[in-house]
């Protein structure tokens, strides 16, 4: 069943190089993955999002796909609670790009990342955007409506 929802992507901007900069590991989560997944399921269950790619307690998170169904109604307290996890990743020394785009949505989880990043129009249009932010520089918040 199609809901009309939020769908967020968050990826950690060049993140090989900060991990090799700074000696952190890729396998186990360190301080920044670790951070970001904790934000996320924070952020998940507040809003009561559908994690449908990413979120990786055993690894750290370093990418990451939720729809929220209903979240269109909510679009600046969502928009605050996003502002807060990328001040919270930036104080750590990384950056993050975060892109929100109010489409149809699923609201299950995917089995793969092709299926998370190219399941649905609205996925599709939200990687899109994520991946422009990403060759601009990335470490932005931007909002689709």
């Amino acid at each position: 069943m199609l809901v009309e929802g939020l769908i967020v992507v968050m990826d950690l901007d060049r993140f090989e190089e900060f991990i090799e900069e700074k000696g952190l590991s890729q396998w186990s989560p360190n301080i920044v993955t670790g951070t970001l997944t904790l934000l996320v399921e924070e952020f998940a269950r507040k809003w009561q999002a559908i994690v449908v790619y990413g979120l990786d307690p055993k690894r750290g998170t370093e990418e990451v796909v939720l729809e929220i169904p209903f979240g269109h109604e909510f679009v600046d307290e969502i928009t605050r609670d996003l502002s807060r996890i990328k001040e919270e990743i930036n104080k750590l020394g990384a950056s993050i790009s975060i892109v929100v785009v109010k489409d149809f949505v699923l609201a299950k989880t995917a089995n793969n990342r092709r299926e998370a990043y190219y399941g649905s129009p609205g996925r599709k249009r939200a990687i899109r955007f994520l991946k422009k932010i990403k060759r601009r520089g990335g470490n932005r918040l931007e909002i689709i409506l």
